[in-house]
């Protein structure tokens, strides 16, 4: 009797332990390419906030939030061509950081222009986020991803 009872709180308390454990992920990312001509390509890198949850600019002074930031793996099928590019964002001050931050909510696409020194390839690589709403703000989260060029 005392068996199963302890076997029960045991499972009772895993189930309970794995729903709050739960990550919550606000933030969906699509990526993407399209040739603009024989030689380059641009890369897209979408994402998609829940509602009240925003995201921010790469042009984060220091001492603000975590910038959204891109690294791409090097590669002997192409060449980076400048900075990944983004969107004007909107500003709002926050003084939890005493400082005006850019962010996108609902969505953004950042674009990365590729000049390729074969017809086909993958470029690889990683964005780092942070993601807040209103009242919290989540870990740093990073994001990998392998789109082809074709």
């Amino acid at each position: 009797m005392t068996k199963n009872f302890l076997m029960t709180a045991v499972v009772f308390l895993l189930a309970v332990t794995g729903v709050s454990a739960q990550i919550e992920r606000p933030v969906k990312w699509q990526f993407g390419a399209k040739k603009i001509s024989k030689d380059e390509a641009v890369v897209f890198m979408k994402a998609t906030m829940d509602n009240g949850w925003h995201i921010y600019s790469q042009h984060v002074e220091e001492g603000g939030p975590i910038k959204t930031s891109f690294t791409f793996t090097p590669s002997g099928d192409f060449t980076l061509v400048g900075k990944t590019a983004e969107p004007k964002p909107k500003v709002k001050h926050e003084e939890v950081f005493k400082m005006d931050v850019g962010y996108f909510d609902k969505e953004v696409v950042f674009q990365q222009k590729v000049k390729l020194k074969k017809g086909q390839t993958t470029v690889k690589g990683a964005v780092e986020y942070m993601a807040c709403d209103a009242e919290r703000c989540l870990p740093p989260d990073e994001v990998t991803f392998a789109v082809a060029v074709k």
